[in-house]
């Protein structure tokens, strides 16, 4: 390991980042929960401000991935596609395998310029989540409890809500509803099975409801469903630890423009066909593209580092040269539950940490 490596795997970087993204994060949520005055006087000056205060915290995620672990994500797309890309409201369809595939997509939606207007439906549960599913709150996320009797009017509604958003934006959806497991998969794949399905060798079977309901209450707000599947080469297996280390990967993401929006199953056969042809070659159709970077991840994260490592560093300083065995006891375990906390949160993104979603017995008949 090269010197520059050895230093992104210490804790003190660590502990440097974590700090700066919890307490940065925390100043957002204070500023998003007094914003809400705005809303009965100004509903879409709300929504552009806490777009704005969305960045500030989801790009420092993509900082961590595009400028300290330098990972690379090229797209493969028709040339004259991408012009289109960030300039009109999409429904994105992404497969669902990997730990940091939902950041390559927050990348993608950085370089495109429309980061913090991005929208996901996501389970209930992250809506819970400290900072981030605080924040998702106020730029108006979709959840959903994944049960379509408690979904079907309160998802519709929310959706419904999108519908005059005065920005563009992507919308996320992960067909497959869950991420992909080999357990997961098998009971998928007895239930595609039972029911006649295709059987696919690299995704689970879709959940088509949700996508059914966000093209139904989007219809002829959002033009635009970019289907995309995503690998990474030489079978890399990404985990947000490993970025949080420095380690670099390599993403590649086919993106194409679906014909019809009945696109659920048929995608994810689509893409099952392509991933075997990835694994076999090595890259995806169509014209490789890299998107630039741009620098405002980084200068955010510099400005946030900035404004409150000054003070942390005093505070440390003025705890050490007390002396006080009961003032250093408490600055270790201060430590201790911030290494905890913050891996706590990575711990959401673990894929053998995830949820029982579609680990369910076969005999159960699957609704979907």
């Amino acid at each position: 390991m090269d010197l520059i490596g050895l230093l992104k795997s210490q804790f003190l970087c660590h502990l440097v980042f974590c700090y700066v993204f919890i307490a940065s994060g925390l100043i957002v949520n204070a500023i998003q929960l007094c914003t809400l005055v705005i809303w009965p006087i100004n509903k879409q000056l709300f929504r552009k401000i806490n777009a704005r205060l969305c960045y500030c915290v989801s790009s420092q995620l993509v900082m961590l991935l595009e400028w300290w672990s330098g990972t690379e994500c090229t797209i493969y797309t028709d040339p004259k596609a991408s012009p289109h890309y960030g300039k009109e409201n999409a429904i994105v369809v992404l497969n669902h395998k990997f730990e940091i595939d939902f950041l390559c997509g927050w990348s993608l939606a950085e370089r495109l310029g429309i980061l913090g207007n991005s929208k996901v439906l996501a389970k209930k549960e992250l809506a819970y989540v400290p900072i981030i599913g605080w924040m998702w709150y106020f730029v108006e996320m979709i959840f959903c409890t994944r049960k379509w009797e408690q979904d079907r009017q309160t998802v519709a509604k929310s959706l419904l809500h999108l519908r005059d958003y005065p920005e563009k934006y992507l919308f996320l959806i992960h067909c497959e509803g869950t991420r992909f497991t080999e357990k997961k998969h098998q009971i998928s794949m007895q239930v595609a099975q039972a029911k006649g399905l295709p059987s696919l060798k690299h995704h689970l079977l879709p959940r088509t409801k949700g996508f059914a309901i966000t093209v139904k209450c989007l219809r002829d707000v959002v033009p635009a469903v970019y289907d995309c599947t995503l690998n990474f080469r030489n079978n890399e297996n990404p985990t947000l630890l490993g970025v949080l280390n420095g380690k670099k990967y390599h993403a590649d993401c086919y993106v194409r423009s679906p014909t019809s929006r009945n696109v659920c199953l048929a995608s994810l056969a689509k893409s099952d066909a392509f991933q075997e042809e990835y694994y076999r070659t090595g890259v995806f159709p169509e014209t490789p593209w890299v998107p630039p970077r741009r620098p405002w991840s980084l200068v955010n994260w510099l400005f946030w580092a900035s404004l409150l490592l000054y003070p942390f560093f005093q505070f440390l300083v003025s705890m050490v040269s007390s002396g006080s065995s009961v003032t250093l006891a408490s600055l270790v375990l201060i430590f201790c539950m911030a290494s905890m906390g913050v891996r706590w949160m990575i711990g959401v993104t673990e894929i053998d940490k995830g949820s029982a979603y579609g680990n369910i017995d076969n005999k159960r008949k699957q609704t979907d």
